[in-house]
C-alpha cells in the first residue's frame, strides 16, 4: 500500500492525518466527518467557534461549503487569480456547511492550492480537506518532519510524507467581500 492509499484510507475511516502545504505541516481531515473535526480540535486544543479553514485541488471541491452566488462580480476576479496558491479567502458559507467548520461565522475560509501534494490528495480523495497548521494552538507551526513525527505523530491516524512548497509564512487570509486581512 502506497503511503497516498493509508492516508486516503484514514480518511475515510475518520482520521486526522498530516501533510505538507506551501509552508507548514498541516493537519486535516474529512470536513464532512462531525467527529473527525472534533478530533483534529481536540489535538490542537482549538475551540470549534474560531473555524477552520478547508484546502482544495480546484474551486469545484469547494462549492458544497461556499455560497458562490453570495460573491459579488467583481471580486471574483482578484479571488481566482490567486488560486492555486497561497492565499486563503474567507467568502459566504452555504447554507448547508457544516457549523463545526464555519464555527460562530456565516463565511468561511477556503484555499485552493497551488501543492503538488495537497492536489494530489484533494483528487484522489475526491473533495477538500480541513487544512491547519500540525501545532497545539499558540505554538509555532511545524516544519520539520522529524518534529512532526515526535510531537503528533501518536495522535493521528496517518501522516502524508512529503517536502514543504517553500513559502516562510502560513497562507494569508483575506475576506473577499472586504478586501481586509484577517492573517498577513
Amino acid at each position: 500500500m502506497t503511503a497516498l492509499d493509508s492516508v486516503i484510507r484514514a480518511l475515510n475511516d475518520g482520521g486526522v492525518i498530516a501533510y505538507p502545504t506551501e509552508a507548514v505541516f498541516g493537519l486535516g481531515c474529512d470536513p464532512g466527518n462531525e467527529t473527525a473535526v472534533m478530533a483534529l480540535l481536540a489535538i490542537k486544543q482549538r475551540p470549534v467557534e474560531k473555524g477552520l479553514i478547508l484546502i482544495a485541488a480546484d474551486y469545484s471541491q469547494l462549492l458544497p461549503y461556499v455560497n458562490d452566488t453570495a460573491i459579488p462580480q467583481d471580486k471574483r476576479a482578484k479571488i481566482f487569480a490567486s488560486w492555486p496558491g497561497h492565499v486563503s479567502w474567507v467568502l459566504p458559507a452555504s447554507t448547508t456547511a457544516p457549523k463545526w467548520i464555519t464555527g460562530q461565522f456565516d463565511s468561511i475560509a477556503v484555499r485552493v492550492s497551488a501543492h503538488p501534494i495537497v492536489q494530489q490528495l484533494c483528487r484522489a480523495y475526491g473533495k477538500p480537506l480541513v487544512s491547519t497548521s500540525a501545532n497545539l494552538s499558540g505554538q509555532p507551526s511545524i516544519t520539520d518532519p522529524v518534529e512532526l513525527e515526535q510531537s503528533l505523530g501518536s495522535l493521528l491516524s496517518a501522516i502524508m510524507p512529503g517536502a514543504l512548497g517553500g513559502a516562510t509564512q502560513p497562507s494569508q487570509i483575506r475576506n473577499a467581500l472586504t478586501g481586509d486581512i484577517v492573517r498577513s
